[in-house]
């Protein structure tokens, strides 16, 4: 791959869960020459270090591309999310829904689409609007004070695995039934600055993530295997989960994503409209809308 000469260091976030292994595992392998950091952290933390411009391209929450779309580009076909069930995205109930509508609600701090996707979720399709409490992510301390809990991640995996007596709901099982789309909770984004200044080593950073991705989700054996040794569980389980979720950014994930920024919009959890923009780096222009 050639890549052009520049003293400047790529910086690439990765999101520190198992649901986007499948981007970025043996990345290193698929580019060669380019002077570059990969910097693995939660959603939220990947959100603000981009928004600071202290990385060129990161994977971060779908919510934070919607607050920051003039200043950002998505890098198409690549995308964590799912048309249907995504098992790591949980709402953990004391009671049914169906029974008592929940009056507060802790939500874990490691995100903003999926709080963002609850409160969307309760306000317009069950016209509810409980309190919503910030909270680190442990389950028992969550359900303390609270009557229901959002976990997201390797937490809400490994909490799924032993909540007895609680009432688990899919948040992206929920959205399907609700809408017939699927939902992009993270996206790949690049700062438009950055697209600018580094073409060249951009072009090869999204090169090598999309080789990535099409080896890892040809052969799942690697992922499963690691997700059973560091986070637990049977390897059928995490079979299941990776087959299950959708890395592509297809147009169910796309068209639910421009809903689900619309109906933020109209509950004023966004200031402004958020449009897709894609980088396109084969064309001279470089991004279109």
């Amino acid at each position: 791959m050639s890549i052009m000469s520049n003293l400047h260091r790529i910086t690439i976030g990765e999101i520190d869960y198992a649901n986007a292994w499948p981007l970025f595992k043996g990345f290193e392998r698929q580019v060669d020459g380019l002077d570059y950091e990969m910097i693995a952290r939660v959603p939220s933390e990947l959100n603000r270090l981009l928004s600071a411009g202290e990385l060129d391209i990161s994977a971060i929450s779908s919510f934070s591309y919607g607050q920051y779309c003039d200043d950002y580009v998505l890098m198409p076909g690549l995308s964590v999310g799912s048309i249907g069930r995504v098992h790591s995205l949980l709402l953990f109930m004391k009671e049914p829904l169906e029974k008592c509508k929940p009056r507060k609600i802790a939500v874990t701090t490691t995100t903003e689409t999926t709080i963002n996707l609850l409160k969307i979720i309760m306000a317009m399709r069950f016209e509810i609007e409980p309190e919503y409490v910030r909270a680190e992510p442990d389950l028992k301390t969550m359900l303390k004070d609270s009557d229901a809990a959002l976990l997201i991640g390797d937490p809400a995996i490994t909490a799924s695995w032993h909540s007895e007596g609680l009432h688990v709901l899919d948040l992206g099982e929920l959205w399907n039934n609700w809408t017939g789309l699927g939902m992009a909770y993270a996206v790949v984004a690049a700062r438009r600055s950055a697209v600018e200044k580094y073409e060249g080593e951009l072009r090869a950073v999204y090169e090598a993530l999309l080789a990535a991705k099409k080896h890892n989700q040809h052969d799942t054996r690697p992922l499963i295997e690691r997700a059973c040794a560091t986070i637990g569980g049977e390897s059928s389980y995490w079979e299941t989960y990776f087959r299950s979720l959708q890395y592509d950014f297809g147009d169910k994930l796309q068209a639910g994503l421009s809903l689900y920024f619309r109906y933020a919009r109209e509950l004023n959890l966004l200031s402004h409209e958020a449009r897709l923009t894609f980088y396109e780096y084969q064309s001279p222009q470089r991004v279109k809308e």
